[in-house]
């Protein structure tokens, strides 16, 4: 089965979601909320509850909509590689029925042996038809590459050279990934050791938008503390696969009043590749 371009240009769905707020708690407590029983409570506890906006990040990588999207990939080389979400208002409630429209935008060649590049834009709207946020999201399917199709646009996002202005440290207990996988991705890539012995990882991996929601969580705590609703955008490349158990850091760069640019790094190996890079987070 070759890759189906004729499916650029459609949309699919809507793919529903219904929450509640112990949804919320547990793609918070998957993005390693509460670790310690005490830190960012406010989005496990229904007292006072705040809304992780990468919460937003979820819908488009269901496993229910990346296998209805199907234009001929081999699921098992099935990577996120970036994903930029704007909230057009803040995700407030603590329980409502979500809908995701999907279009498939593009699909990208990046050569023989390096992979496809698929472009989705997600649009959700509440109960109430109202437009809550938009994500831009990119697949790469490592095992697609060199089908002939164009060549990806380019996305250049500056980090400084200096020191980080801001950095936060913490590590990644070893079963996240079992906990986030319960929201709704349930690749055996993030559960199954046998697969991931197979692909060439030592262990499981970690969903991207879980330790997304790491980064999400130090930025608010560091510039807008307990007000994550006056986030406006998250945009982050997907540069290294994470295994559950390491130290990582997010290292934040201030660009203006309302702007930062991040990565998050290995904080025990400055060498290593990031796992994300060419972050911008925006915010009223």
């Amino acid at each position: 089965m070759g890759i189906n371009t004729d499916m650029v240009g459609q949309w699919f769905g809507p793919f529903e979601r219904e929450y509640t707020f112990k949804d919320l708690s547990l793609f918070a407590l998957g993005s390693g909320s509460g670790i310690d029983g005490r830190t960012d409570l406010e989005y496990v506890y229904e007292k006072d509850m705040k809304v992780l906006p990468t919460f937003g990040a979820m819908p488009i990588v269901d496993s229910e909509v990346t296998k209805t999207i199907d234009y001929g990939y081999n699921y098992a080389g099935s990577l996120h590689w970036s994903f930029d979400l704007t909230f057009h208002q803040p995700i407030t409630k603590l329980a409502d029925r979500l809908s995701t429209k999907v279009l498939l935008k593009g699909l990208y060649d990046r050569g023989p042996g390096k992979g496809l590049l698929a472009q989705h834009v997600g649009d959700t709207y509440d109960a109430d038809g109202n437009l809550i946020f938009t994500n831009e999201s990119w697949d790469c399917l490592i095992y697609d590459g060199g089908w002939g199709g164009p060549a990806a646009p380019k996305d250049l996002v500056e980090m400084p050279e200096r020191e980080p202005d801001v950095e936060l440290r913490e590590r990644v207990p070893e079963n996240q990934a079992l906990i986030y996988r319960l929201s709704g991705d349930y690749h055996p890539q993030h559960v199954d050791w046998e697969y991931a012995a197979e692909n060439g990882q030592p262990r499981p991996i970690l969903h991207a938008v879980s330790f997304a929601g790491i980064v999400c969580r130090h930025f608010v705590r560091a510039f807008v503390p307990g007000e994550p609703e006056r986030l406006t955008r998250f945009k982050t490349r997907i540069t290294a696969s994470l295994l559950p158990g390491t130290t990582v850091a997010s290292q934040f760069w201030r660009m203006d009043e309302n702007r930062v640019h991040f990565r998050l790094v290995d904080a025990d190996d400055p060498s290593a590749k990031p796992f994300l890079n060419w972050g911008v987070i925006e915010w009223r």
